[in-house]
């Protein structure tokens, strides 16, 4: 799950998909990271741990990193909360193996829409519920398509 800063829409996406992944004893690692390195090492935003928390996920544990090509290796799927990072990410690709493992996240309930997850971060509190709900949403469907 990747996201500019690694504090609003990845740390919640990584942080939902890891609670569905325990409640159903599946093995499926979970992990996010920011494109950029604005937040390394921060919590999440205060405002997406107490939205996470109102909806029965805690992410107070994680801490925020910046994506780097290792990743292409560690990981299947690498999903991408917004066209500009997903730009970013492949900016980073070296070959078609580690491009094909790039997809936009909303295209799991949308397919080939190519919409962006929004930056709740200099909104008002709906927009992190909002983004909380959508997220939830889309991992849903990774959970049933992978799990």
């Amino acid at each position: 799950m990747v996201c500019l800063g690694n504090i609003c829409r990845s740390p919640i996406a990584e942080g939902i998909l890891r609670q569905k992944v325990k409640d159903q004893g599946l093995n499926i690692e979970t992990d996010s990271a920011g494109t950029s390195s604005f937040h390394i090492g921060e919590a999440p935003d205060r405002r997406m741990r107490a939205t996470a928390k109102q909806n029965g996920v805690d992410i107070d544990d994680l801490r925020a990193r910046q994506f780097v090509p290792a990743d292409f290796d560690r990981f299947d799927i690498i999903y991408a909360m917004d066209q500009s990072n997903y730009n970013n990410i492949l900016s980073l690709a070296e070959s078609e193996v580690e491009i094909s493992k790039v997809k936009m996240i909303l295209n799991e309930i949308q397919p080939g829409a190519n919409q962006a997850v929004p930056d709740p971060y200099y909104g008002g509190d709906e927009g992190f519920q909002h983004v909380f709900d959508l997220l939830d949403e889309a991992t849903d469907v990774i959970i049933e398509k992978y799990g």
